[in-house]
This record gives C-alpha cells, structure tokens and sequence, in this order.
C-alpha cells in the first residue's frame, strides 16, 4: 500500500481524472495509520459533472447496446486483472480481512459481467391491440428507457462491490451515474473510476464525487438527478425521501437479520458454523450479516454449544493476515456503541456467552442468549460481531419472532421440510428467505432488497435496471398481423 499512498487519487469529473479544492486522508481502521489521500473537488467540478450528466443522457440512452455491454466487459476484466491490488485497498481503507475483500473483488467482476450480459439482452416487448375490433391493425411497442442522470450513495462496508451495484446497472440501461462514494472507503471507488474512464462512454457519462454531506444533501436536491440510490442508515435514507418525494428513489437501509433453526434440521454443526461465520464475516457489518438466531426449543441444548464453540474458534487480528476472519469494525466510535450495547443488554438480564471485549475498534466475537426483546441488540441493527440467541417453541413461534422486527431485508430457515419452506417463504416479511442456510447468502444477479424499515427498490442487476428505468410505449397502426 506504501506505493498506492504516495499521491493525492484524482476524483473523476464527466469522466476526466482531476485534482480538487482539497484532500480527504483515508485512515487504516485496525491501526489508524494513513492509508492514502484524494481529491475533494470544489462546487465548479461538481457543477460541471452535473451539467455533464444531463447533457450527455440523450446521448448514452441511445448508445448502442454492443457500446455499453463492450465498457462494462472492460471494467469486469480490469477488475480481475487488478484484483490483488484492490483486495489489498479495500482491507486498508475497510478493515475487512483480507480473505473478505478478495471474495468482494470476485464478485464485482461477475457484478459488472452480469450487467455486460444484461444490457445486451434488455429489450422490451411486443403487444397485440387488435383483440378489439376498434384496435384492429394495431400493435404496441413496449420497452424501458432510463429515467435519467442517477445519483449514487454508497456505503463503507462494501466499498468496491455497493459501488459497482450502483453504476453497472445504470451504464448498462444507458443512464448517467454520478457516485458518492463514502468518505471513509473512497479509493476502491476511485480505482474503478481508473477503469471505468478507458472505455469510450461519452463524456458526463460517470463521475466519481468524494464530497461530505453538504455537498451531497444539494446533488439529492439538484432537479438534474431525477434519480437518487442510497445505500446506508435508515435516518439518512428516510430523510432523503423526505426531501424529494418527487423523485425516484431506492432506499437499501439494512436490517437485523434472523437464522431459524428448526427442529427437523439434520446437521446442526453445520448450521452453526455457518452462522458463527456470517455473523462476523465483515466484523458482522453486512445488511444481512446474521444478527438474530431462533432456535426451536427441541434441539437448543444440542445448537448453543456448537455455536459458541463455532464463535470462540474464530480468527481475530490484523486484517492483512490471510488467515484472520474478523477484524476491526470500521472506526473507534462504532465500535464503543457496539460495546455500549452489549453492555446494555447484560444490565438489562442478558447472559454472555462468549466474547464482549473490545480493544480499540475490534470486538471481540460475541454471543448473548436471554436478552431482553426492547434491547438495541435484539430490535436494532447492530453492525457489529454480535449474535443474539432466542429460543422458541415450534415453526409458527419462530416466524413470528423473525416478524417482530422493524426491519425485512433476509431471514434464513434452516429445514429440509418442503412444507416448512413454503410456509417461511410465504409469511415472513423480508425481501428475501433463504431455505438450508443464512440470510447473508446474496447471488449479485438475483433481486435484492427488503420491505419495512429496510428500504424501497430492489438491486440486482436486471431488477436495478427496471428499477432505473420506465416504460414507453410505441403504438403502430395500419400493421397486418
């Protein structure tokens, strides 16, 4: 990384690589050292890469599909060609452990191949009027068009493959993309605006803004950016809502997501360890990373203990070692409120399991049982290494515990019961369930999204792409069919 520190990153305004008004320092979060400076561009940049954005959206809506597949092609492979270097950015500026980052950076590469396929395949529709006798000789052509310039908000937790979900989809529908990229987490963002400006898109096509949130809060107001996709708290997604009703908005704003562990479930060992792993596979900061686990009654005695053991064999440290699975959240501050609130729920009656400890931004891998179901560790999203373990009586119990949340995005039942997954796919309120394993299993092709507190819209990169874009319809008269 000494080398990727020397220099101040340019930001990238309509496509362009270009020095700021200032300089944002990215810190390491295991050990606080500088891990690289960029560019922070001045109100002229970022009026230019607006005014860019909206000159240019007629232009790449009509671009042919074989030019916006052949750029995403090429960015998919420059990330597999520089996939050490960016796995290596992403554990410095995240945190991650290194094994995590690598598995990010492979799935940017199919993320962006995906949208490649997408955008040559994203067609529309014919349509027969003539079943009436008035719309004889009429036929209807529906097809999708972009909305417009998208303005994309991302988080730090996935700092490369959040992004990619943001851009990949709107180049692929031909819709100008500007991304935010968090302040923490910018450089493997600035990396893939390196990429993204080898191609021929036309200029205004991209821009990569590491701006805060003044600046930020007036490219949501701005009338230019019809289209806003945010990614991160839900205070910040609910407010940008809040600030323009009138656009189009995609809200992805986490959860506290559950794992069932049914009582017919043969190999619960497995269970456990797949839950002890994702629940701290990014220092547990994943929107679907495993927080709640509901266990039936008639197999607890035999799961608690394979859990914690699972938990307590879990490799901590230094984020660079390739053998360490959990390392640091993201800075000291997150970490003392995940500490606060394991803290709170002991007070409040809850047993510790195993772990609690924190030093400095690494917590220790934490397993709570008896919690109170008001704690913030229970009814919160805790972003952090913890598990909160609730035993119940039966399926239907469990459902309803997955229920009582104010947040939808994955749950995971564990069952080979055929009728036991109909029912959990059925009644509980998420965005998606996951039958035989955790809720942190994401295919980055398949919808993605939640329901309540979580948000609106779906990712995914055909469900993005309808989500960017509306129908417009072309009716043909005087046509034999």
């Amino acid at each position: 990384m000494d080398a990727y520190a020397a220099n101040v990153h340019p930001c990238f305004i309509a496509g362009r690589p270009e020095q700021g008004v200032g300089e944002l320092v990215v810190h390491h979060p295991f050990d606080g050292t500088e891990v690289a400076r960029c560019a922070v561009p001045g109100p002229e940049q970022i009026e230019r890469a607006v005014a860019s954005a909206a000159a240019v959206s007629t232009t790449l809506r009509t671009l042919p599909a074989h030019r916006r597949a052949a750029a995403l092609d090429h960015v998919s492979a420059g990330i597999r060609e520089r996939a050490e270097e960016l796995a290596e950015i992403i554990t410095a500026e995240n945190g991650k452990p290194l094994r995590w980052a690598e598995a990010e950076v492979d799935r940017a590469v199919s993320t962006f191949r995906f949208a490649a396929e997408e955008a040559r395949r994203f067609s529309g529709e014919l349509q027969r009027l003539d079943t009436d006798p008035a719309a004889t000789g009429r036929l209807a052509m529906i097809r999708r068009v972009s909305r417009g310039p998208v303005l994309g908000i991302s988080p730090f937790n996935f700092p490369l493959n959040l992004v990619a979900h943001k851009v990949a989809p709107a180049l692929a529908v031909g819709a100008p993309i500007i991304i935010k990229p968090a302040p923490r987490t910018p450089l493997a963002c600035l990396l893939l605006g390196e990429l993204l400006a080898e191609t021929d898109l036309p200029a205004g096509a991209f821009s990569v803004l590491p701006v805060g949130n003044e600046e930020t809060q007036a490219l949501v107001k701005d009338a230019r950016l019809p289209v806003v996709s945010f990614t991160g708290s839900g205070p910040v997604g609910w407010s940008i809502l809040d600030t323009v009703p009138r656009k189009h908005v995609v809200l992805e704003l986490g959860g506290n997501a559950a794992a069932v562990i049914c009582a017919d479930y043969p190999d619960l060992e497995h269970a456990a360890a797949r839950i002890a792993t994702f629940g701290n596979y990014q220092a547990g900061q994943s929107c679907i990373a495993v927080q709640r686990v509901i266990v039936d009654r008639a197999v607890a005695d035999r799961f608690v203990p394979l859990l914690v053991e699972s938990v307590r064999d879990l490799i901590t440290g230094d984020p660079h070692d390739p053998l360490v699975e959990v390392g640091p959240v993201v800075d000291e501050a997150a970490a003392a409120r995940i500490e606060e609130w394991i803290t709170e729920a002991v007070d409040g009656g809850a047993t510790l399991l195993t772990g609690g400890k924190r030093i400095g931004t690494s917590i220790e891998p934490t397993v709570l049982s008896d919690v109170d179901p008001s704690a913030k560790v229970w009814r919160e999203e805790v972003f952090g290494p913890v598990l909160v373990v609730s035993v119940v009586d039966g399926v239907d119990a469990a459902l309803d515990a997955v229920n009582d949340s104010p947040y939808g995005l994955q749950a995971g039942v564990f069952t080979r019961d055929l009728q036991t997954a109909f029912t959990a796919s059925s009644r509980l309120d998420v965005g998606g369930v996951i039958i035989g394993d955790v809720p942190s299993y994401r295919a980055d092709q398949m919808p993605y999204g939640g329901v309540k507190g979580s948000g609106v819209g779906r990712e995914g990169l055909r469900s993005a792409m309808a989500d960017l874009t509306e129908e417009r319809v072309t009716v043909f008269t005087g046509i034999e069919l």
